[in-house]
C-alpha cells in the first residue's frame, strides 16, 4: 500500500487520514498547530489552541449526508460522538406545530442530523485517527512546498514535501500527497514551483460577515419547544440557533459586509441586544434559561471558490490531491463544509482503491468525483450569495420588497419573481406542507441536488400554490424587527 502525507490536521485532513488508513495506506499527518489533544472535549473547548482552524469556535451543522457516511464507513466515530454528548435530530424534531400531516414516510430516517459542537467533533475524530495503527501524527510542522520528479509523459510527479519544524527544515517522502490545508491552502503556489500548469480557479466573495456566541443551559433548564428549523433571513440579517453537546448551544448572526451599522453585533452588548430582539433567539437566552460561555467571535473574508487540477483531460501533476476547502469551498454559513470534506475524502480513498498503481487514472477519476459531488454546491452557494447581496442592498437603501416589479412593457423581472416565490411561497409552505419540508430538508442535508426542488413538479406546484394564496393569508408575524428599528437599537446599545 502507499505512503501518504496529509497536509493539515483539521476535519478534512482527519477525514482523509481515516479513509486512507482504512484502506491500508500508511498515513503521515503534518499539522501546523503544535498543541496536543486535550484530555476531553470540555477541556478542548476551554483551552485548545487551534489557531489554524478558527472555525472551531463557531456554530456548525452536521448534516444527514455526513451522518450517513459515518454510519456506513466509520460507525465507531458516530458512537464516540454520542458517548461525548452528541445527539440525533430526526425529521419529526424539525416539523413546526402548524404541520398537520405528521404521518411518517419510509425515507424520513435518512433526514437525521446530529448535534454537537465543532470542537467536540474534531476532538473525537482526532482521537480516533491517533489510535489508528497506520497513522502517524506530527504537529508544529509547516509544509513549505512539494518535492517532484518528471514522469514518463512529462508531468510533474509528486514524491514528497518540504517542511519546517521550528528552525529545522526536512523532506518527507511519499507516494501520495493530500492537501487538506483548507481555505488557506497554498497548493496553486506549490504546483507552480514544480513546473505545473496554472490551476484553473473561480473565486467570488460571499459578501457577508458573521459572528457566533456559545451559551450553556442552566442546571434543570430545558431548551424551548422546537418550532421547526430555528433560523431565518430578515434580508439585512440572517440568524440561526445551533444545538450542541453537553447542554451547550450557539447563536450566529450574519450581515452584509458593507452594512456598517450592523457591524456593531461584533461586540458583546450589541450582539446580545440583537439576539433579544429576535423572537426565536430571545427564548433561548432568557437569564433563567441559559448563560453565555464564550466571547463573540467573528468570521470574515469569506469566499466561494472552485479549483480544478485537471485541464483538457490532463492532470496538472500526478500523486497530489486537494480535498475539501482546498479544492472547493463555500460560504460556511450554509454548514456544508464538514460533510463535503468527508464526502471528498472517502471519494479519494475509493478512487485510489479502484486505480492501484495508476496515478493518471486516479487523478482523472478524482476530478470527475469532485465535479459531481462538490461543484454543484459551489455554484449553489455562489448564486445564493449573489441574491443575498442584492436583497441586503435593497434593505440598506430602505426600499420596499413587495410584488415582483414589472419592467417597461409589462415584463416581470424574473429575479424579483423568484425572490417573491421564495418569500411568499416557499417560506409559508415550509410551515404547512410536509411534502415541501421533506424536499427542502433533503436538499439542505445534501441528499438531493441543489436544484431538486425546482425540478420536482409536485414540490414546485405546492410552492406556487402557496405563493398564489399570499394575498388571502393573514399577515404573518415577522421573524424580527425591520432594519431601521434594529439600527436604532444597536446604536443605543453601542
Amino acid at each position: 500500500m502507499a505512503r501518504a502525507i496529509v497536509v493539515g490536521g483539521g476535519v478534512g485532513g482527519l477525514a482523509a487520514a481515516l479513509a486512507l488508513s482504512q484502506q491500508g495506506h500508511r498515513v503521515l499527518v503534518l499539522e501546523g498547530d503544535a498543541t496536543p489533544l486535550p484530555p476531553s472535549p470540555v477541556e478542548a473547548f476551554e483551552r485548545w489552541d487551534r489557531r489554524g482552524a478558527p472555525q472551531v469556535w463557531h456554530s456548525h451543522a452536521f448534516l444527514a449526508r455526513l451522518r450517513q457516511l459515518l454510519v456506513a464507513r466509520a460507525p465507531e466515530v458516530l458512537e464516540a460522538l454520542h458517548a461525548h454528548g452528541a445527539y440525533d435530530l430526526r425529521f419529526a424534531d424539525y416539523l413546526p406545530p402548524s404541520i398537520e400531516d405528521r404521518r411518517p414516510d419510509p425515507g424520513d430516517g435518512d433526514l437525521t442530523l446530529f448535534a454537537c459542537r465543532r470542537i467536540t467533533f474534531e476532538w473525537v475524530l482526532r482521537r480516533r485517527v491517533l489510535e489508528a495503527r497506520d497513522v502517524h501524527w506530527e504537529g508544529g510542522v509547516e509544509v513549505l512546498g512539494l518535492v517532484a520528479e518528471r514522469s514518463a509523459d512529462g508531468l510533474p510527479r509528486v514524491v514528497g514535501v518540504r517542511a519546517r519544524a521550528g528552525e529545522v527544515e526536512r523532506t518527507f517522502d511519499a507516494d501520495l500527497v493530500i492537501d487538506a490545508g483548507g481555505r488557506r491552502s497554498r497548493l496553486p503556489r506549490w504546483l507552480a514551483a514544480i513546473g505545473a500548469a496554472p490551476v484553473e480557479e473561480q473565486e467570488e466573495a460571499c459578501g457577508i460577515f458573521y459572528c457566533s456566541r456559545f451559551y450553556r443551559l442552566r442546571p434543570g433548564a430545558s431548551p424551548p419547544a422546537q418550532q421547526g428549523v430555528v433560523g431565518a433571513d430578515l434580508g439585512y440579517m440572517k440568524f440561526g440557533i445551533f444545538p450542541g453537546d453537553s447542554g451547550l448551544f450557539s447563536i450566529t448572526l450574519a450581515a452584509a459586509l458593507d452594512d456598517r451599522p450592523m457591524r456593531a453585533i461584533l461586540r458583546e452588548a450589541p450582539f446580545e441586544a440583537a439576539a433579544r430582539a429576535l423572537p426565536a433567539t430571545r427564548e433561548w437566552i432568557l437569564p433563567e434559561r441559559s448563560e453565555p460561555t464564550s466571547a463573540v467571535r467573528s468570521m470574515a473574508k469569506l469566499v466561494n471558490r472552485r479549483r480544478r487540477f485537471v485541464r483538457d483531460g490532463r492532470p496538472l501533476a500526478l500523486g497530489v490531491y486537494a480535498i475539501g476547502d482546498a479544492a472547493v469551498c463555500t460560504n460556511p454559513l450554509y454548514g456544508r463544509g464538514c460533510a463535503l470534506a468527508f464526502v471528498h475524502a472517502f471519494a479519494l480513498a475509493d478512487v485510489l482503491a479502484a486505480s492501484p498503481g495508476d496515478p493518471l487514472a486516479a487523478a482523472l477519476a478524482f476530478d470527475e468525483a469532485t465535479r459531481r459531488e462538490l461543484e454543484p454546491w459551489y455554484r449553489a452557494a455562489r448564486d445564493q450569495d449573489r441574491e443575498a447581496r442584492e436583497v441586503a442592498a435593497v434593505e440598506i437603501r430602505g426600499e420596499t420588497r413587495d410584488e415582483p416589479p414589472a419592467q417597461p412593457g409589462g415584463i416581470v423581472d424574473p429575479k424579483a419573481f423568484l425572490r417573491s416565490v421564495f418569500r411568499d411561497g416557499l417560506v409559508p409552505a415550509l410551515r404547512t406542507d410536509v411534502m415541501v419540508v421533506r424536499a427542502f430538508l433533503r436538499v439542505f442535508n445534501l441528499l438531493a441536488a441543489p436544484d431538486a426542488m425546482l425540478r420536482d413538479p409536485d414540490v414546485a406546484g405546492r410552492v406556487l400554490a402557496a405563493w398564489r394564496e399570499r394575498d388571502r393569508r393573514a399577515p404573518e408575524e415577522l421573524p424580527g424587527p425591520e432594519r431601521g428599528a434594529m439600527v436604532e437599537l444597536l446604536a443605543r446599545v453601542a
